[in-house]
């Protein structure tokens, strides 16, 4: 049993386990059932509004029932669907001449909300596909985009993966205003590079050791910064990383652009060729 793995999840007073040996879930099972009051519902199937399938081949999640329940919820079941979530002409503002809505989202705000109610009931069993056996050696890549503005922050995206598996991602504004889109684009790789060294260091408690993880941005200025900077020290994070080789920082091509789903409105054709990559 050395080298067998044995993970336990808690939330609030719901626990799931799991092990790459069957008899440490039964103990496991038995010990904690023993020791307090709880039943065994048995394989996972379902957990915090999440479906999950397990085959052989490997595991999906998925939120069908959540979805559904969503739409009937708001009276959008009968909706027609729609390929995407967004409009590639949509801009989102204050929209201070709009019809009010609660606090301050207006009817333009109220609209791109049902467009996102129709993309769903146009994809409810789309989910996350884990398969077995992938391997994870060398083939995190994690693909950031920014939105620069030249008064505002600019809007940086990001997502990190595991082989082929979706692990994690994230969409927010820049905490400070850039001058350029690869300054941006550099602090933006420095956020990257700082999640993804967390997830590396989690990754230890179960084994797995990870070196020079590649971390791919869509702007080649903002690569050869990260090796010959020129702007203030509070963005030389990342370039430190890159020194060490803790991060492998590649260039990739804007129509290869993963995370371009989380950051900016995309036609049916790119939209729909990134959902079943």
């Amino acid at each position: 049993m050395d080298n067998d793995l044995f993970v336990c999840q808690v939330y609030v007073d719901d626990i799931i386990f799991g092990s790459t040996n069957e008899k440490l879930c039964k103990e496991f099972g038995k010990m904690m059932t023993k020791e307090f009051e709880m039943s065994m519902i048995g394989e996972l199937t379902f957990f915090l509004g999440f479906q999950i399938k397990q085959l052989k081949e490997g595991t999906f999640i998925y939120q069908e029932k959540y979805t559904r329940d969503l739409l009937k919820r708001f009276k959008m079941d009968d909706c027609k669907p729609i390929e995407t979530p967004m409009a590639t002409n949509t801009k989102l503002d204050a929209d201070e001449s709009g019809i009010k809505f609660q606090a301050d989202p207006k009817e333009s705000h109220i609209t791109a909300v049902k467009r996102i109610l129709r993309y769903l009931k146009h994809t409810p069993s789309i989910g996350l596909w884990y398969p077995k056996g992938a391997s994870v050696l060398n083939s995190w890549a994690t693909r950031i985009r920014t939105l620069p503005n030249a008064e505002l922050s600019s809007t940086s995206g990001g997502c990190y993966l595991l082989g082929r598996s979706l692990v994690s991602w994230s969409s927010k504004k820049q905490n400070c205003v850039s001058l350029s889109t690869a300054e941006a684009e550099y602090i933006a790789a420095g956020s990257s590079c700082a999640q993804l060294l967390y997830m590396k260091q989690t990754l230890l408690d179960y084994g797995v050791k990870l070196s020079r993880i590649p971390l791919l941005c869509d702007n080649e200025s903002a690569v050869k910064l990260a090796n010959n900077p020129h702007i203030d020290i509070r963005h030389h994070f990342i370039r430190d990383h890159v020194a060490k080789g803790d991060i492998l920082l590649r260039n990739v091509g804007t129509k290869e652009q993963l995370v371009d789903i989380f950051t900016k409105p995309l036609d049916d054709s790119n939209f729909c060729r990134y959902e079943v990559s």
